[in-house]
């Protein structure tokens, strides 16, 4: 079964480091670095704006739990938002290859 993760960094470097780390780790299977998108979001009581850049990685829903904690630990954010989420559906070829990070 496949999974998701997204969440976003502060840099496009910062994504790759972190992606890399994940990869080196078999933790995921590959990030797609999206690229930049506008935050509008409620921090502390105060609303803001800002440019980050968005990754979701691709995992095996055995790796979802660990991915997701690692990828926590990480994360260059002192209170990174991060969310995973197991798929319902994937193609043959995808559960495939995501699951050789368990095999």
């Amino acid at each position: 079964m496949s999974a998701l993760i997204y969440t976003v960094f502060a840099s496009r470097d910062d994504a790759r480091e972190v992606a890399t780390r994940l990869l080196d780790e078999r933790l995921i299977a590959c990030a797609n670095v999206v690229g930049q998108v506008e935050a509008l979001f409620e921090w502390d009581g105060e609303r803001g704006t800002g440019e980050e850049i968005a990754v979701l990685f691709k995992t095996h829903a055995d790796r979802l739990d660990a991915a997701t904690a690692r990828l926590e630990t990480l994360h260059p954010y002192d209170t990174p938002a991060i969310l995973g989420w197991r798929a319902d559906a994937s193609g043959v070829a995808t559960s495939e290859w995501l699951g050789g990070l368990v095999r």
